[in-house]
């Protein structure tokens, strides 16, 4: 394309305008048709640059785990010199294309020679060896999965360089796919993550106009898993053996698959699956700051369940782009609440260490097995070797990503905001003009956020800003002029001739809200920030690594945690008083960040730590009696600790149980089902024990599944049972109390049915220990249902079965006396169905 005199004096005029702008791209490369002609487009890496406390972040990393990564990890196998992606022998499979993807991304949106020098050993490399046949990467490597994320850092590589190189290399890569895909098809890991290829594929396409590239895609669609699907219809558990669908990983990093796919086929199904996924993955294990739990499967809403930080940092990513091409603020406000809350809390205040799964309710980070589904001895282990491998080399793009996506181009020639944060924004608007944004805010930390336009000459333009749907009262001034019309949660757009030094300035009023958690447990929120109790931490010293700055901290609460809030629902502004103090360099540090909340609370004494000592019990049913004194605690923002309380029970008077429960889940969910070990999920009106293949933690074993809120003293308890698998026992809980993940973590009984053994058994678990009460011969089948039903009056538990007549197991026990009622499975397939739990009234001579 030409420029006129005047854009080319610009050029020389303003050159901040021009970094990792390459001149013959700057018209950028919207979506070519028959790809949908709206969607927004990344800007070319390097276009915006961070500021304030989030530059503060990418230097940490550049300074901590980033820049010292190479000598972390200096095996063959990681990143050393003999690794694979170098011509070595190592065999490092995804770790040095995660590592690169985000080392790219950070080197070019800070400009650091040092971090280019480091990222470039690794591109050079992949472009300069690519096989006679475009294949590339490590020669034994068979596996389309790898290469994924090495296409993400070399694509990032040419936005910021214009390297000549690249599109040729991918144009001879994706030839090779197509006429390789029928006989190496897609499996597993590139079977999942299909989503981060087509995206690739599409870039390309936009750029050279080859129509073979959409056959590619749709071959790799027709291979990969069918994600719209499995999001629209809640599927995840629906795939037995197959652990990818369930995966916390993979199904975040997918989230964006049916949204890319749908600009290519336009249909409300595609548009609308990620949106639906997420809808159903938050109802049934969402966590208090915006996230799906995944320890490493779909974990539930407890609120000891952990988030990897693979899962984190993928997101994120899928977030950023859905937002780019469905148009509404949802995406952009969840993002924020991920990358302020969750993102930072799984890092080390400097960021040299990580956590790979972090918890709602975290009390210690330290060695040591929880039971979850993964369960690594140093999962809790704030380190930089903290759990497996692959969040080492992943988490480098959060940060780096975040900033790289904060701000896109429009098809109208405009810009538009995704996420808010101090950022300065290089890019072209109108016919080529060159434009500088200068968003200047200490947003989420503020409410105000100052956009201050730069221009040579005027340009006509859309600006599209998101409106936070948490937001009830938005305002925004343009040159001191209050516009009109803002409403929440939508994309305002200000579409007007634009001069040198125009400023907007977006106010958005945050207020104090609770949002509920498990067992009527609340979050403390303010605007895009969720609370979390200070806790006074005391990090000791583990261990030492070799690279200077650089050690395996645990770290325990010196102050007590176990507190519930004292508030009024009806008056948060009263109850909950908001404290400002001056902005820090780093905003994630617990004792100096800005804002902090103080609230009434009192401590619950029976709220202790759990069997293992890994964590704390699950958190009490809300409202709780508490006759300890009222205290003034200080809530601070989630992620400026590593341990935290954010699910607070509410201090008041018990409400009396519920005397009955039904559920034959015809219309039901799990989101009041509390999962400790393993998974369950409903399908086809029943509920269903989920294949564990693939997970090693001891949890696994004796999966439950306890109905929150219900409480049971003498009751009636009726279910239908069918055994699925040869193997094990399923079936009731009751009188139950402090669960935890763990075959025999909790207090209360259990009725089993075992059809391999042809036995029904009756038990009690007490102090982690399987105490057998009683135990009857009974001729089961699998794949036969069977209608078991419990008496338990007083110390009198009677077991009936099938509908005989009289109970085939009656024995006296009174260690319990009343708790909730659950499902669980050892080791089995089950089925559950048709519960009917009635509380009994007790006679005089009972």
């Amino acid at each position: 394309m030409k420029f006129s005199k005047s854009v080319i004096l610009v050029f020389i005029l303003v050159p901040s305008l021009l970094r990792a702008q390459h001149k013959a791209r700057s018209p950028y490369h919207y979506n070519r048709a028959p790809l949908q002609p709206a969607s927004y487009i990344q800007l070319p890496l390097g276009s915006i640059k961070a500021k304030g406390w989030l530059l503060k972040q990418l230097e940490l990393q550049k300074e901590g785990a980033t820049g010292h990564a190479e000598e972390l990890y200096p095996e063959a196998s990681n990143l050393g010199a003999g690794s694979d992606w170098l011509g070595g022998q190592g065999e490092s499979w995804e770790r040095v294309p995660y590592y690169v993807k985000g080392l790219v991304a950070l080197a070019y949106t800070l400009d650091d020679a040092d971090l280019k020098k480091k990222a470039e050993k690794w591109i050079n490399w992949t472009l300069d060896h690519q096989q006679a046949d475009g294949s590339f990467g490590p020669v034994k490597m068979d596996d389309w999965w790898p290469r994924m994320p090495m296409m993400y850092a070399i694509q990032g590589y040419y936005e910021a360089t214009g390297d000549k190189r690249v599109i040729n290399f991918f144009t001879r890569y994706f030839n090779y796919q197509l006429n390789n895909l029928d006989q190496k098809p897609l499996k597993e890991w590139s079977k999942s993550r299909t989503g981060d290829n087509i995206e690739i594929i599409f870039w390309l396409y936009n750029i050279t106009g080859e129509k073979s590239l959409l056959t590619l895609a749709g071959k790799l669609k027709s291979q990969a898993y069918p994600w719209a699907d499995i999001y629209t219809k809640n599927q995840f558990f629906f795939y037995g053996d197959d652990f990818h669908t369930k995966h916390s990983v993979s199904v975040g990093q997918a989230l964006k698959f049916p949204v890319i796919y749908s600009q290519l086929k336009q249909t409300p199904f595609y548009r609308e699956a990620t949106e639906k996924g997420i809808d159903n993955l938050i109802r049934d294990h969402g966590q208090a700051s915006g996230i799906a739990s995944g320890t490493e499967f779909l974990a539930g809403k407890s609120s000891f369940q952990g988030t990897e930080t693979c899962t984190v940092v993928e997101w994120m990513q899928s977030l950023e782009t859905a937002a780019r091409i469905v148009h509404d603020a949802q995406p952009g406000d969840r993002l924020e609440k991920i990358a302020f809350n969750t993102l930072p809390s799984q890092f080390s205040r400097d960021i040299r260490s990580h956590l790979y799964y972090t918890q709602p309710n975290q009390v210690v980070c330290k060695h040591g097995n929880s039971g979850f589904d993964e369960d690594y001895d140093g999962a809790l282990l704030l380190s930089p070797y903290s759990g497996m491998g692959c969040c080492r080399y992943n988490m480098h793009m959060g940060w780096p990503y975040f900033v790289k996506n904060s701000w896109t181009a429009t098809p109208d020639k405009g810009l538009a905001v995704i996420a808010y944060a101090p950022v300065e924004v290089n890019a072209f608007v109108a016919n080529s003009v060159p434009v500088k944004l200068q968003v200047v805010t200490d947003y989420p930390f503020e409410e105000k956020i100052r956009i201050k336009i730069e221009l040579s000459k005027p340009a006509s333009f859309p600006l599209k800003l998101r409106i936070p749907e948490w937001c009830k009262n938005p305002q925004i001034t343009m040159n001191d002029k209050q516009l009109t019309g803002v409403k929440t949660g939508q994309i305002y757009t200000v579409n007007r001739k634009w001069a040198n030094q125009d400023q907007v300035i977006l106010n958005f009023p945050m207020e104090v809200k609770i949002t509920d958690q498990v067992n009527n447990a609340v979050t403390v929120e303010r605007g895009p920030i969720v609370y979390a109790l200070q806790i006074d931490a005391k990090y000791n010293i583990v261990k030492k690594h070799p690279v200077a700055g650089f050690f395996d901290y645990e770290v325990s609460a010196a102050s007590a945690w176990n507190y519930g809030l004292v508030i009024d629902r009806n008056d948060l502004e009263g109850s909950i008083k908001v404290q400002q103090t001056k902005m820090p360099e780093n905003p994630f540090i617990q004792s100096i960040t800005p804002i902090k909340l103080q609230v009434s609370a009192k401590k619950i004494p029976s709220w202790t730590m759990a069997y293992t000592k890994m964590h704390a019990l699950e958190v009490p049913a809300s409202p709780v009696a508490s006759a300890e004194k009222t205290e003034e605690i200080i809530l601070t923002p989630y992620g400026s600790e590593n341990i935290r309380i954010s699910n607070f029970p509410v201090i008041g008077i018990p409400k009396a149980p519920e005397k009955q429960f039904k559920e034959d889940f015809t219309q039901a969910t799990i989101k009041d089902w509390l999962i400790y070990g393993g998974s369950w999920f409903i399908k086809d009106g029943a509920f269903h024990s989920a294949s564990n293949k693939g997970s090693w933690g001891y949890g696994i074993h004796g999966s439950k599944a306890i109905a929150s809120g219900t409480q049971f003293d003498n009751l009636s308890y009726e279910a239908t049972i069918l055994l699925n698998s040869k193997e094990g026992n399923a079936g009731l809980l009751f009188r139950v109390s402090d669960p935890v993940i763990g075959a025999d973590a909790y207090n209360g009984y259990y009725l089993g049915i075992d059809a391999a053994a042809g036995r029904i058994q009756l038990g009690k678990s007490v102090d982690q220990k399987w105490i057998l009460l009683a135990s009857q011969a009974q001729k089961m089948e699998t794949g036969k249902a069977y209608k078991v039903k419990i008496e338990a009056k007083g110390s009198s538990i009677k077991v009936y079965f099938n509908e005989v007549a009289g109970p085939v197991i009656s024995v006296t026990d009174i260690t319990f006396k009343n708790g909730a009622i659950g499902v669980r499975a050892y080791d089995s397939l089950a089925s559950i169905d048709n519960i009917v739990v009635k509380e009994l009234q007790m006679t005089s001579k009972q």
